[in-house]
């Protein structure tokens, strides 16, 4: 198959690209690079699947978000937009810097290209930032999603799949949390945005048939990892000596799942193209996560544990935009796609330290 891959320099996107790509797939990913969070991760992840820049390419200062509360500015690559990159390691892989919500750039790669499919990866990811900028999710998890979907319609694209979140089950208090839950009461604009892109993946298919499988992910986690995300933020802090932010007293679920499964179910989905539904339309949603919710405090404690550091905690309120548990059932998931999580979290940990502190972790 040929398939285009969004948020290819993103945490599940650049080892869905590479992924794919070894298995014999044709795989172009795009990606803004922006700077949510420092850009030099995204550069390192692009190096990993044997991205080399051009030697004349600039750089340039940035105040990345996360980074805020330090007030850090990095110098950091500026690859030029519509850059296309060849893979020394795949040459069926390449990357384009480029943004979904360029309405002539994208149309123009779509009409060069004619994918196969679609994976959709691309959004404004956080919490926290969303309250703060939440202009930068409509721009993306909206417009970038709307200018996909014109995309899809007008290119013949046989399947579309694209990230959904388990933040669309927002104040749901019934776990495990079930694909037919009514999901109507987000806490944050980046779950609302979310839950928009379903309905709105749901009305291209009836209006023009298209095939497409939302993604609910539950917590994702292990080597090459967001820095916004508890791994990452707990294990530097912890390694730093400086205390680590614990919300709601540390009485918080998560159902965190490894990478490599997260990788391997939407492959599996990528494969499975949905029929009708009982509506007729061909659409589907699917939860994928571990579906085996463990304790925050313990989940601090296995990091601590593969250290061999304590943390320093400092224990604060529930985060505005929070919610207390997430645990997902991936039945269907299971039963249709043949999903089977096998990752123990001692397991996934141990691979993430290990990767935290070699040499490849440009954050370190």
């Amino acid at each position: 198959m040929k398939i285009l891959v969004t948020g290819a320099a993103g945490f599940i996107g650049s080892k869905l690209a590479f992924t794919l790509a070894s298995r014999g797939d044709e795989v172009i990913g795009i990606d803004t690079i922006n700077t949510y969070y420092n850009p030099v991760l995204k550069y390192a992840r692009l190096a990993e699947c044997g991205f080399s820049l051009p030697e004349d390419t600039p750089t340039a200062k940035v105040v990345p978000f996360t980074a805020n509360d330090e007030g850090l500015e990095v110098e950091v690559p500026d690859l030029a937009w519509g850059k296309r990159l060849v893979s020394a390691k795949l040459p069926n892989l390449s990357f384009i810097r480029m943004d979904i919500a360029d309405r002539t750039a994208l149309p123009a790669l779509f009409a060069a290209e004619h994918f196969d499919c679609i994976m959709n990866l691309a959004a404004q990811a956080g919490v926290r930032y969303s309250i703060q900028n939440p202009f930068a999710y409509i721009d993306s998890n909206i417009y970038g999603f709307m200018n996909i979907l014109e995309c899809c319609r007008h290119h013949g694209i046989g399947h579309l799949v694209y990230a959904s979140s388990s933040s669309v089950y927002g104040l749901n208090t019934k776990t495990p949390f079930s694909e037919d839950d009514e999901v109507i009461r987000p806490v944050s604009i980046y779950a609302a945005t979310k839950k928009s892109n379903e309905l709105m993946a749901h009305s291209y298919g009836k209006l023009y048939g298209i095939r497409s499988t939302g993604l609910r992910f539950f917590t994702v986690y292990g080597p090459w990892g967001r820095p916004d995300m508890a791994p990452m933020l707990f294990a530097g802090a912890i390694s730093s000596g400086k205390p680590i932010k614990v919300f709601n007293g540390g009485d918080l679920i998560r159902d965190f799942t490894y990478i490599d499964d997260i990788v391997g179910g939407t492959i599996g989905v990528i494969d499975h193209i949905p029929g009708p539904n009982a509506d007729g339309v061909p659409v589907k949603v699917y939860n994928i996560g571990c579906s085996h919710p463990v304790k925050l405090m313990d989940f601090i404690s296995e990091i601590e544990k593969d250290l061999g550091m304590e943390a320093k905690k400092q224990f604060l309120p529930m985060q505005q935009g929070d919610v207390y548990q997430t645990n997902a059932d991936t039945t269907r998931l299971e039963e249709e796609v043949g999903y089977h999580p096998s990752v123990l979290l001692p397991d996934g940990i141990r691979e993430f330290i290990a990767w935290f502190k070699s040499p490849k972790n440009p954050l370190k």
